[in-house]
């Protein structure tokens, strides 16, 4: 199967149906940036705001991430970043001034996801991919997989360039606030982890001047299925 475009993949994955996340989903959302991009940043899935407004990481964590990438040298710009579940999955609060709120996509949810995780790794074609949280990370190196036990290493990983692994910045966020500058210190040293490891691929012999290897596997879902 060739490679297809990331606007090809963007536009099949508007109208997928295959898991039941879409139908109280506002939209599909795809992942943003352009192929060739050194680093894949993959979180969980979309939050309210990126439900609303189409794009990830558009929230108080993708801001966060923003500023995380700039002190750790990395142009956001540069990258490509996305979610390992497209559709927002969530839960109403009660009484007034209702809240959608947050809920963990779970395996069957991820696994119907996947396939279009896997297109986007061949099309990008990254340096290395950036893991953020347990489930991003489960759902490219397994359940057993353990981002505390391998947080900022990278790890060799079937589908081609190394993962490296890290917090999500929601968790970040969600922390100690007492805690929440020496907690970001550690997400933005994993990234210059990262972005060594990008660097070390690009110079490599090996790697200079070819593609990261087809994701295995990488065949998106029927978008109506």
């Amino acid at each position: 199967m060739s490679t297809r475009s990331l606007n090809k993949l963007r536009v099949e994955a508007a109208t997928c149906r295959a898991c039941p996340l879409w139908e109280r989903a506002t939209q599909t959302v795809f992942g943003e940036g352009k192929a060739g991009a050194e680093l894949l940043l993959v979180g969980e899935q979309p939050g309210d705001q990126e439900d609303r407004q189409g794009h990830p990481f558009v929230g108080p964590a993708g801001h966060l991430l923003e500023t995380a990438l700039e002190r750790a040298g990395i142009d956001r710009a540069a990258t490509y970043v996305t979610n390992a579940v497209k559709h927002f999955k969530w839960v109403a609060t009660e009484g007034r001034g209702k809240r959608r709120i947050h809920q963990k996509p779970n395996t069957t949810e991820v696994r119907a996801c996947q396939p279009w995780l896997l297109a986007e790794i061949e099309a990008v074609g990254p340096r290395v991919i950036v893991c953020l949280g347990a489930t991003a990370a489960q759902s490219l190196l397994g359940s057993a997989f353990r981002v505390t036990q391998h947080r900022g290493k990278p790890v060799a990983s079937p589908y081609g360039p190394p993962i490296v692994a890290t917090v999500h910045p929601a968790s970040i966020l969600r922390g100690d606030p007492e805690q929440r500058e020496a907690d970001l210190a550690l997400f933005i040293r994993d990234l210059e982890a990262a972005r060594l490891a990008a660097a070390e691929a690009t110079s490599s012999p090996a790697r200079r001047g070819s593609s990261s290897p087809p994701a295995r596997g990488a065949r998106a879902p029927a978008a109506n299925r």
